[in-house]
């Protein structure tokens, strides 16, 4: 017998011991109305620094123990049953939302090398088909990959890094069939359509080519699913006989590898929070030895790219907020680098791209993104106009140097997703697609705005609103407020149009930005993480009062959503004020930071020291022990809360919304709901098609409704 089928067996004879009431691993009413399951209790002391924590529910971290799905199980089951109620509306919410989408949409076509490349949808169909048309829009498509057709008989697939070789003939890819973000990588002869044999497991999903046409660098995994070794293969020979050409043994360090814009090198980077280290090697010359570019030095991050004989690099040497260098292909050492945009205090410097005649920047000032272009030549400058006080922009797919036009992306709180083009000679912007919204959407039915809360510390925090036209601010509207804050992760003001079916009902969107973020530059950043990472929560406490005192809302129709580290923030801002919100949200979160901080076994935790520092070292101990959700759950009354996650997460391990749910069931002395939901099919992103995500908004949306009795 094999141990899947073993392990099935068991549980399904466990199964039947617990229905038989022999075994009780978790208690439940026996009547129609099922109490919640109960986790059992199992002492488990974790010590460091001479100080004993108490984990009852560590168990829970068994994800292939029986009793540990059985108790999954049940929570979803128990989930299921509290809002069976709302099963009518959920669906009507799915619908109505599925009814907004273009389902037979296509992207805007990109040039390069040669061909035009865009990805479509076909009606009624989960996930994408990549295409191409040689030199001519009105050429004969070419399908590269039908998502489909390869997904079929799969619960989760994920198709990522598509990569074109120079001479047009093969394609590689990644794909990813249990939700862990091990890529499968692959590669398929675009002449014959045949996938070669050449199956390269556990990687990141993306390849290098080489100009030989033959040879593709790539990055594997550890154990801990920490990119960690580049390799270097030929197409048909053996995997296993790849050629190992550079491994991080510093486990604060992930690697990657990918092919410059110009195409001349190959370029393999070394990054942790706050260092990176690049090497190159000519993209002619695969089998040589990469050169060092610059060797890493703790605190100095630079990101570079390639032009004629010049590399240019973003880094943050002697300029917190970025500037922008340059320097000779020959001569990359530190001391050789000048100035091409010399460090600003009040912009942030995020992007850049190069063409032959402009340079485009990409900075951020009083928290909104500025496109600006530079004529090599006369150095003169322009910026794009975007018409609003609160959007998201950013620079799009630009491969061709030779262009005069920059493709960009824009979007806000009422206007769809966006596609433009702007001739940097001329400042002409074109409009080259909008994400079409049905069911009779007028952008005009729909108002933003800007307010700034204030923060404890007397520090303004900036809020972006979006609302339906006619709302009176009498304090009575439901209004959601979402908020993430970590990483330097900037939540720019964007569309959505599942959101409309929030804003139809009256609500209020509001986005906090908070600290963690970078909105307002580096020092936002710097000024929610390490022993500041609690302003993150008291701003977003600080956004909600506001929103309050503003009448916007009131304490019984505020609510609040956050995912991931996002998470984290949730469950931070109920242990400190659980009086504020009607309803919480958190998916996927980040809940038991310091057992997960301490485990190195778990991905992303050695390469997060630098994020949320290291709990080994005692004052971050004693500092993220002061915060963290699962650590600081106390017996008293908490406000109603849904909590998300995938089996299969591997960003934040399920286990941790599973004991901070156990242990707030255990402790909360109020009758609010507490619900869990599983995907058990999927991982951290949640499912993979594009309908079948918006079930779990639809649960979501379902919840803050039901608590408004809101039922249509």
């Amino acid at each position: 017998m094999s141990y899947r089928l073993a392990l099935f067996t068991k549980f399904v004879l466990l199964s039947m011991l617990i229905v038989f009431g022999t075994i009780e691993i978790f208690s439940q009413e026996k009547d129609s109305m099922m109490k919640p399951p109960v986790a059992k209790r199992i002492e488990k002391k974790l010590t460091i620094h001479n100080d004993t924590r108490i984990d009852n529910y560590f168990w829970l971290n068994q994800r292939e123990d029986p009793e540990v799905i059985s108790y999954l199980e049940a929570e979803n089951e128990y989930t299921k049953k509290i809002l069976a109620h709302t099963e009518k509306l959920q669906e009507k919410l799915y619908n109505e939302m599925i009814a907004r989408i273009k389902q037979d949409d296509q992207s805007v076509p990109y040039k390069d090398n040669g061909y035009y490349y865009y990805s479509r949808y076909e009606e009624g169909k989960e996930y994408p088909i990549y295409c191409r048309k040689k030199e001519s829009l009105n050429a004969p498509e070419e399908i590269m990959l039908n998502v489909n057709e390869m997904a079929e008989g799969h619960a989760y697939y994920q198709v990522s890094g598509l990569s074109v070789s120079p001479d047009n003939t093969f394609l590689a890819f990644g794909v990813d069939t249990l939700s862990r973000r091990k890529y499968d990588l692959m590669v398929k002869d675009l002449r014959t359509n045949k996938v070669l044999a050449d199956l390269i497991p556990n990687t990141t999903g993306s390849a290098a080519w080489a100009d030989d046409n033959k040879t593709i660098f790539y990055t594997t995994k550890d154990d801990a699913l920490r990119p960690f070794k580049n390799f270097r293969h030929s197409l048909g020979a053996k995997v296993d006989d790849a050629k190992l050409i550079f491994h991080e043994s510093d486990d604060t360090y992930n690697t990657f590898v990918y092919r410059s814009k110009s195409g001349k090198y190959i370029l393999l980077g070394s990054t942790s929070t706050l260092t990176t280290e690049y090497r190159f090697l000519k993209s002619d010359n695969p089998n040589g030895e990469f050169t060092m570019f610059y060797p890493r030095e703790k605190g100095l991050e630079y990101y570079i790219d390639h032009f004629e004989n010049n590399f240019y690099i973003r880094t943050n040497l002697d300029a917190l907020n970025f500037k922008l260098m340059k320097t000779d292909v020959n001569k990359t050492s530190k001391e050789n680098w000048y100035e091409v945009i010399p460090h600003r205090s009040d912009v942030l410097l995020e992007g850049f791209e190069i063409f032959k005649d402009y340079l485009v920047v990409e900075e951020r000032a009083k928290g909104l993104t500025q496109l600006r272009m530079i004529d090599w030549k006369t150095n003169s400058e322009s910026y794009v106009d975007f018409g609003e006080d609160t959007y998201s922009a950013y620079i799009s797919t630009n491969k061709d140097f030779d262009s005069q036009v920059l493709r960009f992306g824009y979007s806000s709180l009422t206007t769809p997703s966006s596609t433009y083009d702007f001739n940097m000679k001329t400042n002409e912007k074109t409009l080259l697609k909008r994400e079409e919204v049905l069911g009779g959407f007028d952008p005009d039915n729909y108002q933003s705005e800007r307010i700034y809360a204030t923060a404890p510390d007397g520090v303004e925090v900036p809020i972006s609103i979006v609302y339906r036209k006619g709302i009176i601010k009498d304090g009575n509207n439901p209004l959601l407020l979402y908020g993430y804050g970590s990483y330097g992760i900037s939540t720019d003001a964007s569309f959505s149009s599942v959101r409309l079916s929030l804003l139809d009902r009256g609500f209020v969107y509001a986005i906090a930005h908070v600290r963690g973020g970078q909105e307002m530059g580096r020092s936002w950043y710097e000024d929610g993480k390490f022993f500041k990472k609690k302003n993150t929560f008291t701003d977003f406490i600080a956004c909600g009062e506001k929103l309050v005192s503003a009448k916007f809302t009131n304490k019984d129709k505020l609510f609040a959503y956050g995912g991931s580290a996002g998470g984290l923030l949730m469950g931070a801002v109920i242990n400190l004020r659980p009086d504020l919100f009607k309803g919480v949200v958190a998916a996927v979160p980040f809940v038991d930071v310091v057992t997960t901080m301490l485990d190195e076994s778990i991905p992303l935790t050695t390469g997060e020291y630098d994020e949320w520092g290291n709990p080994n070292q005692k004052d971050y101990y004693e500092y993220m022990l002061s915060y963290s959700p699962y650590d600081n759950v106390e017996a008293k009354d908490y406000t109603n809360l849904l909590v998300t996650t995938g089996l299969h997460d591997s960003q934040v391990q399920y286990w941790e919304p599973a004991k901070w749910v156990a242990k707030l069931r255990y402790l909360k002395t109020d009758n609010n709901m507490l619900l869990l939901k599983i995907n058990m099919e999927a991982g951290h992103g949640g499912a993979s098609g594009r309908f079948k995500r918006i079930n779990e908004v639809a649960l979501q949306y379902t919840f803050f409704l039901n608590l408004l009795n809101i039922t249509e």
